[in-house]
């Protein structure tokens, strides 16, 4: 068991699949309490009876939709175990349509849900991490937070959009002993594709090849414990390759980066 997680409370968003319930698994073994949120509860009571140690797991039904349920959906995970040392932002919805396609409709429920409701309930949450002095802020962006490439315009926005705020957070609570992890994920063998808002000429039928292809949520998981555990500000997660070589061109080579995103649309 790692003690460096045990008996630590950690509540994870989007916990009912992917990379949030891989996580889950991940601290559970190493002994963390933990409260579960998504929108489907027989997802997440699945996801709690797999747990290592399911009666150290409540369950709390969030919909990151629903902006005015946020304040007290966050007073409602403090009062689970009295506390949080580690909140974990992974809930979200992604997008596949060129920006001539993409109606405004899916730029806002991609701030809405991807973006907004991450501030929202940090927000929330930031008084108790101060009054405490500590937690622990993961958020899960992406690549796109950094970079930007074909059909990915509403989600890049929104990941991006993160990558500033956070930035900003941290330099403002580092007083407070209180941490800030911005993960960026590459590809991530998961079924957000299948999900994704997007113009009926793209319909996902099927999770894409980049997805398929990509690093299992299990061991996602495990390189995000070891991000977690050393405090990282803004840890690369995924195979490497092309989305780990991107990162690399945009701090590096810019230009050189430009000149290629045209052929990178996802497959």
């Amino acid at each position: 068991m790692d003690n460096h997680f045990n008996n630590k409370v950690a509540w994870i968003t989007g916990a009912s699949s992917g990379i949030g319930e891989a996580l889950a698994y991940e601290l559970s073994v190493a002994g963390a309490r933990l409260i579960l949120s998504g929108r489907r509860m027989e997802e997440l009571e699945r996801v709690k009876q797999a747990c290592t140690d399911p009666a150290q797991v409540q369950l709390l039904q969030l919909d990151l939709a629903d902006a005015p349920s946020l304040e007290d959906k966050a007073a409602a995970a403090v009062s689970c175990f009295g506390h949080i040392d580690i909140m974990v932002h992974n809930g979200g919805v992604t997008q596949r349509s060129l920006v001539i396609e993409t109606g405004m409709e899916v730029h806002r429920r991609l701030m809405e849900v991807d973006y907004f409701s991450y501030v929202a309930l940090t927000r929330a949450l930031l008084p108790h991490f101060v009054g405490r002095k500590g937690g622990h802020f993961v958020i899960t962006s992406s690549v796109m937070g950094k970079i930007g490439t074909p059909m990915r315009s509403a989600y890049a926005a929104a990941k991006h959009a993160l990558h500033g705020f956070f930035d900003c957070l941290r330099a403002e609570v580092a007083v407070d002993n209180i941490k800030v992890t911005l993960l960026t994920p590459g590809y991530i063998r998961t079924n957000i594709s299948l999900y994704a808002l997007t113009n009926k000429a793209y319909g996902l039928a099927k999770p894409s090849e980049n997805i398929t292809n990509g690093l299992p949520a299990d061991r996602a998981a495990r390189q995000i414990m070891k991000a977690i555990k050393r405090g990282a500000f803004e840890p690369y997660i995924g195979r490497f390759g092309g989305e780990r070589i991107g990162l690399w061109l945009n701090r590096l080579a810019p230009g050189l980066l430009i000149r290629i995103a045209p052929k990178l649309a996802p497959k």
